[in-house]
């Protein structure tokens, strides 16, 4: 969430930053006509609480048609208050809506465009496989090794859920545990959070309102299955202050997240686009200065995971077009699918600046006797298990149709060097 003051002192670069974001300005106009009589009412409020403060310490001084004259007067200025202080709470609705619409401000170095084709490569790494035959996509792989059921997981729970099996299900059980433990070797704790969420926790990280229609929705409870363990270990620290000797705090997490992915390609064939996934996920809370850096450290913490699995990759920053409603500055992980020939978001790195404390409620006290001020946050996944998982079959498959594992996995599967 925006500091209103930000947008009052200069609505016309927000207005601008709206634009870069391909956002409507509706909510801006809204916030600035809501609160423009928000401070008129303010102000009428608070002279007549004087007038009438002023009036009542004269009153016992007064007798007769005077005093009752007085009296009279105030009642009506009391009614005058109720109604005003009624438009005020009314007004208080609507401006903290308008605001919770607002994206955050982008960083200076983010790039200005309208979609994904204006991001930026900042560079790519590791070696392309030369494969001897035509290298199949991963749902072939999957299928003929018998290490994912797609047909059973749509009977299970419908369109865009999947069952791992076999070496299949051990592969995801040592990517969870190879990368928990390179986080810990990184200096990250390892936290295990609740995978249901209340409102205020995704209103607290950006996601609600404005991604609500991509996620689930518990409706008796008015709960919220997590789209990303972002949100719970975000929230962990909800309306806490910190001293400033505590930062930084770095949690990682893993937790099945939910995406109910409206109005995006739903029934890709496979499990590049699905509704329940698994992810490793990193999140930050730092002191303001020089949050920037730390985001470049977030990042080489999640290139670490891929470079041990020695998989191709590129590093992407994001455009304004394209960045997540809370980033100010993000980086996409995209790994080298040989089989599809294309590539794929693995990992997002952001920078939050403050906009999730503001709404969270995070704080730190600079120094003991100093009033306290919102923390920074940022968050990278380390990485989403589902495409990770597409980019190993389709790196490490065999022309006999076996699947090589990376080796910095084979502990986690007692040192077997194959599936298949």
């Amino acid at each position: 969430m925006l500091d209103v003051n930000i947008i009052r002192q200069d609505p016309e670069s927000i207005r601008q930053m709206l634009r870069n974001r391909n956002y409507s300005d509706t909510k801006l106009e809204a916030f600035l006509n809501a609160d423009a009589e928000w401070r008129m009412l303010t102000e009428k409020g608070n002279a007549l609480r004087k007038q009438r403060n002023d009036v009542s310490s004269l009153i016992p001084k007064l007798t007769g048609t005077e005093k009752t004259k007085r009296i009279d007067e105030m009642r009506l200025v009391s009614d005058e208050i109720k109604s005003i202080d009624s438009r005020l709470t009314e007004l208080d609705t609507i401006r903290e809506e308008c605001v919770l619409n607002i994206p955050n401000i982008p960083h200076g170095s983010v790039p200005i465009g309208k979609d994904a084709d204006d991001n930026v490569i900042v560079g790519e790494y590791g070696t392309r496989k030369k494969f001897k035959f035509r290298p199949k996509e991963h749902f072939e792989i999957a299928e003929a090794l018998d290490i994912i059921d797609f047909n059973r997981g749509v009977k299970v729970a419908g369109s865009g859920f999947y069952v791992l099996k076999g070496d299949g299900a051990r592969l995801e059980r040592a990517l969870i545990n190879y990368m928990l433990d390179m986080h810990q070797d990184q200096g990250y704790k390892e936290v295990f959070t609740p995978v249901v969420v209340t409102k205020n926790a995704v209103i607290g990280t950006g996601q609600y309102p404005n991604l609500k229609d991509d996620m689930y929705w518990l409706e008796r409870d008015d709960m919220w299955l997590n789209p990303t363990a972002e949100v719970p270990v975000t929230n962990l620290h909800q309306d806490e202050i910190f001293e400033k000797s505590e930062l930084p705090i770095s949690y990682t997490a893993y937790l099945p997240s939910f995406r109910r992915e409206a109005g995006k390609h739903s029934d890709t064939r496979g499990i590049v686009r699905v509704h329940e996934f698994n992810k490793v996920e990193m999140v930050k809370f730092v002191h303001p200065d020089g949050s920037f850096d730390v985001l470049e450290k977030l990042r080489n913490d999640a290139e670490d995971i891929v470079r041990g699995l020695e998989l191709p990759y590129r590093v992407l920053l994001l455009c304004t077009g394209d960045m997540g409603f809370a980033a100010a500055k993000c980086y996409d992980i995209e790994l080298y699918a040989p089989g599809r020939d294309g590539w794929l978001e693995a990992s997002s790195c952001s920078c939050f600046t403050d906009f999730q404390a503001r709404r969270a409620k995070i704080k730190f006290r600079p120094e003991p006797h100093l009033k306290s001020e919102f923390i920074h946050t940022l968050n990278g996944s380390g990485l989403a298990l589902p495409r990770t998982m597409v980019a190993i079959l389709e790196n490490y498959q065999n022309e006999d149709g076996t699947v090589t594992i990376p080796e910095v996995l084979r502990p986690y599967m007692r040192n077997q060097n194959t599936m298949g």
